[in-house]
């Protein structure tokens, strides 16, 4: 059967194919072998440039000719290297093969064709290239989409400032506030997050077959192979355009102590970074949920939508239902990579390898997540009339500063006071207002208190809002 839309076994690459489109190039199959052929060449270049008499540094033509096939990798190259790997049946020696195949007619890389893959094992690649992969990844689609939610929450949260509304604590009325304080609580929590998925360093080892450089220092016993190591991985990458003599690097940051895989640490953290920025989403989507049914948001149509097929009244929160469910999703499988990563029996085991191919299915669940939540926040449209009838409907959470102020003044049993009146009852203006006149303490502060409503009862809610 044709692999299409309809017939993907994953809808991100089936139902949802379209959304993924900027993360499918970066954390697809082909997305990975792009990677390692970039860790080769960079390696190999790195090489020619080390000052070896074996291998004098490759001239211009040659340099220039490697950022072709550095840069102009494409689908029908990454077939070339599946169809060498099922003779091979090792992925990285056919991408090894793949790049020798491509120094036929340039006589200056035929001589050094030994040179690629040289004193490396395949993890030497493969974990540099995952590096690559989540730092694009990261980088270029999930933080962009990451950042459109916070700035669309922010604007929310200013534009809305002080727009009262009632505050639900065990879901009963509480003390009021605004709502774009509460979207700016979200604001805060979800920049702090942001910023522990953008300062994760992203590692990679370049040390052979079990950390140690054996195979480099047999062959040059008295060259700084640590230092040349560390030198390929943190020097910058080559970006399209740049100039093709200057050194080669990944970009990344050097990881000195390994087994035969790079240890993942840094992958549990930065993927638990990411799970907790989704957790604070799903909180965020499950309010808004909240509030839609409650009334205080409605809901823009689009022409021709249907909400349900038998009740054509009803304008579902299907943005946020969606948000929650592919947050969940990522979330189960980042945390499962968190967990199992980092774990490896002995000096290798190959139960990580099955599980990295899944880090596009873990950071494709979140951004379909963050593009939904937009979309569901471009949506909302307030409903102050609601909002105002559900305050002027509180009086009971003027308790709260009635027996504040009383004790300010020493009145004995405020609080007991309070809660005879208003405890499991229903609490009118006049109530409030006639105890309050009844009450002993000084004319202006009884003023003050006559008006007093739920919702001019705000504290700094709005000043808060409008700092986020």
């Amino acid at each position: 059967m044709e692999l299409t839309p309809l017939t993907a076994v994953s809808p991100l690459d089936g139902r949802y194919a379209g959304k993924l489109a900027a993360l499918r190039p970066i954390m697809s199959e082909l997305g990975y072998m792009q990677r390692r052929v970039q860790v080769e060449l960079t390696w190999f270049v790195a090489l020619s440039d080390a000052g070896f008499d074996e291998f004098k540094p490759l001239p211009p033509q040659a340099r220039a000719y490697l950022t072709t096939l550095l840069h102009g990798f494409s689908p029908a190259d990454g077939q070339a290297i599946k169809d060498i790997e099922k003779t091979t049946n090792h992925d990285v020696k056919a991408v090894e093969y793949w790049i020798k195949s491509k120094f036929e007619g340039q006589p200056e890389l035929q001589a050094a064709a030994e040179f690629v893959h040289f004193a490396c094992t395949s993890e030497d690649i493969n974990n540099t290239s995952h590096a690559l992969q989540l730092k694009a990844g990261r980088d270029q689609v999930l933080l962009p989409a990451l950042d459109a939610v916070i700035a669309r929450l922010r604007d929310l949260a200013h534009q809305h400032a002080a727009v009262p509304m009632l505050s639900r604590t065990h879901g009963q009325t509480a003390s009021p506030t605004t709502v774009g304080k509460e979207l700016a609580n979200v604001v805060v929590r979800l920049v702090a997050a942001r910023a522990a998925i953008a300062d994760v360093r992203l590692l990679a080892k370049m040390n052979g077959a079990v950390g140690n450089y054996n195979a480099h220092l047999s062959a040059w016993p008295d060259f700084d192979w640590e230092t040349f190591a560390r030198c390929v991985v943190e020097a910058p990458e080559l970006a399209p355009g740049d100039d093709a003599n200057r050194p080669f690097g990944l970009g990344l940051a050097f990881q000195p102590y390994s087994i035969q895989i790079e240890p993942h640490d840094y992958m549990a953290e930065l993927f638990d970074a990411v799970a907790r920025a989704n957790t604070i989403l799903i909180d965020l989507a499950r309010d808004v949920w909240g509030y839609i049914s409650l009334g205080y948001f409605k809901q823009k149509t689009r022409a021709g939508e249907i909400g349900s097929s038998t009740m054509p009244h009803k304008v579902n929160p299907i943005d946020f239902e969606n948000a929650e469910g592919n947050l969940g999703l990522a979330n189960t499988v980042l945390r499962h990579l968190s967990e199992k990563l980092p774990i490896s029996r002995w000096q290798r085991d190959l139960t990580d390898s099955t599980v990295l191919r899944n880090m596009g299915v873990a950071l494709g669940y979140a951004v379909l997540a963050y593009q939904s939540l937009l979309i569901g926040l471009n949506k909302l449209e307030l409903n102050e009339a609601a909002l105002a009838a559900d305050l002027d409907a509180a009086w009971e959470v003027l308790a709260e500063p009635i027996q504040t102020v009383m004790r300010r003044f020493g009145v004995p049993g405020a609080y007991e006071k309070l809660k005879d009146v208003t405890r499991g009852q229903a609490v009118t203006r006049e109530a409030l207002h006639g105890l309050i006149r009844s009450l002993e303490i000084p004319p202006a502060e009884k003023e003050r208190l006559l008006t007093l409503t739920p919702a001019s009862y705000l504290g700094k809610a709005a000043e808060l809002a409008r700092r986020a």
